[in-house]
């Protein structure tokens, strides 16, 4: 049995220490073949990374970007690939696991009846998801600097960005989990989130689209955290790179309020 620190300490709120107690649960019922899914949500961007921006990039040559800058494509690729592997780590866990537990486990039904309230929970499965994403994240942001695609102090600068990208994308995951009705409503978010990992500046700037298709794309919240992250670690992020901060903050907030107003209407009915 795992136990925290954090549900105990001195000073800390009661709602923090319910909070973590919903993590803690979470890190006791860990199985070891989890870390097989761990692996697995690492491995894909790499692959990605080492197919497409490096293997594809052998012809595509150098690019350059709005502001001037010439990046290699390997270079251009890796921070879309850390942004995507935020994302999908974050999501994972908000999406098919909490609503697992929400709709057939009936775990929280009986969390419920113990002071813990629904924003409580979704703050504690927000953090839960937030070590998977972290954890892709921090290994990423080692492997492109092991392969020179970003300097080591921009690397720790892009670490907080990518991992305000986790919870962005997993307070969101959250909310469009309590409107799920069956497994199959699933499909249909999975080809958002592939159709979002083409289309957000990831393998092409935005700048390449027609100006309609281009104003889409830089509404997408995936393709704001590309933006910001890839400002980082090549170099070229200015003062828009608040609007990117500012944005997943949105999100970020939204989804909390969503996700816990929708829990305590389908968990108190």
């Amino acid at each position: 049995m795992v136990n925290l620190v954090l549900p105990r300490l001195v000073g800390v709120s009661a709602a923090s220490r319910r909070s973590a107690s919903v993590t803690e649960r979470n890190i006791a019922a860990l199985k070891p073949v989890y870390w097989l899914l761990l692996v697995s949500g690492f491995v894909e961007p790499l692959l990605y990374l080492l197919s497409i921006g490096v293997g594809v990039g052998a012809l595509v040559g150098d690019l350059t970007l709005a502001g001037g800058e010439v990046v290699t494509y390997a270079a251009f690729v890796a921070p879309a690939m850390l942004a995507s592997s935020a994302m999908s780590g974050a999501l994972s866990e908000t999406t098919f696991n909490f609503f697992g537990k929400m709709k057939y486990m009936k775990l929280y039904d009986g969390v419920i009846a113990t002071p813990v309230q629904p924003f409580e929970i979704a703050l504690g499965e927000l953090a839960w998801a937030m070590l998977r994403g972290t954890a892709y994240s921090g290994a990423f942001l080692v492997v492109m600097v092991g392969m020179d695609l970003t300097a080591p102090a921009r690397a720790l600068a892009a670490f907080p960005a990518a991992v305000l990208v986790g919870f962005a994308f997993g307070a969101f995951g959250l909310a469009i989990s309590t409107f799920m009705r069956s497994w199959q409503d699933f499909d249909l978010m999975g080809s958002a989130q592939f159709v979002l990992f083409l289309f957000s500046g990831t393998f092409v700037p935005a700048e390449a689209y027609p100006v309609v298709l281009r104003w889409l794309v830089e509404v997408t919240p995936l393709y704001r955290a590309v933006h910001l992250i890839r400002g980082v670690t090549v170099g070229t992020a200015g003062w828009d790179w608040l609007l990117d901060v500012l944005y997943l903050l949105v999100v970020l907030a939204a989804g909390l309020l969503i996700a816990s107003r929708r829990m305590s209407r389908l968990l108190y009915r």
